[in-house]
């Protein structure tokens, strides 16, 4: 393990040395964690994950389309019923037993 230093600048911005940021593929504007551990500061590279927020349509989508019987169903009509939503106005699929 080879040590390498680095200098603090402003605002507390700190330079990854080059072999580093290479071997992790480190690129700038990457996002890293910055982790107290015993004894200094741990940074390493973070996992950022897009969220996808859903719509009360899309809600009702999935549970309409997920229902696998005829009790199913009915429990998914009653749950897009209080979402404000129609479920005849919903596009799905309505399982064959139901």
């Amino acid at each position: 393990m080879k040590l390498e230093t680095s200098k603090v600048g402003k605002r507390g911005a700190v330079v990854i040395p080059a072999r580093l940021r290479e071997r992790f593929g480190i690129r700038e504007g990457d996002i890293v964690i910055a982790e107290e551990v015993e004894g200094g500061v741990l940074i390493r590279p973070a996992a950022v994950l897009p969220i996808e927020v859903y719509t009360r349509e899309r809600k009702a989508e999935f549970l309409l389309n997920t229902a696998v019987d005829a009790g199913d169903y009915r429990e998914a009509v009653a749950e897009v019923r209080k979402l404000g939503l129609d479920p005849k106005h919903i596009a799905h699929h309505r399982p064959r037993k139901a």
